[in-house]
């Protein structure tokens, strides 16, 4: 499997953006997705998740209300929708596929992409 995330760029605070990860290859072993970000100076911190299914969604409190994590499975594309965007939502993030038969199995990372909001 791979993945490409894409979506990133600059946006004010109280804008928008939709990021995408398109998952390529043997797509049939994702069990589930996730978005995680990573400041500069911060740890990596988990955003969201889906299973490939969508009967699991799952969101971190400071997103809840703002992002909405979708699939399209017929293009294999994952996306995160992000609404009144904030400068504490400045990161970079990553995709991630869980490769096997739950939660607990493999991840594997996509690139990340730059996500920048100004105050």
């Amino acid at each position: 499997v791979q993945l490409q995330a894409s979506g990133g760029g600059l946006v004010q605070a109280g804008g928008s953006l939709k990021l995408s990860c398109a998952a390529s290859g043997d797509t049939d072993n994702i069990y589930g997705m996730r978005w995680f970000r990573q400041s500069p100076g911060k740890e990596r911190e988990f955003v969201t998740a889906i299973s490939w299914r969508g009967d699991t969604i799952s969101y971190t409190d400071s997103v809840k209300g703002r992002f909405t994590i979708a699939r399209d499975n017929a293009k294999n594309t994952f996306y995160l929708q992000m609404n009144n965007l904030k400068p504490e939502d400045t990161a970079v993030y990553y995709c991630t596929a869980v490769l096997g038969d739950s939660w607990a199995s493999p991840t594997l990372w996509g690139q990340g992409t730059q996500v920048t909001v100004s105050s």
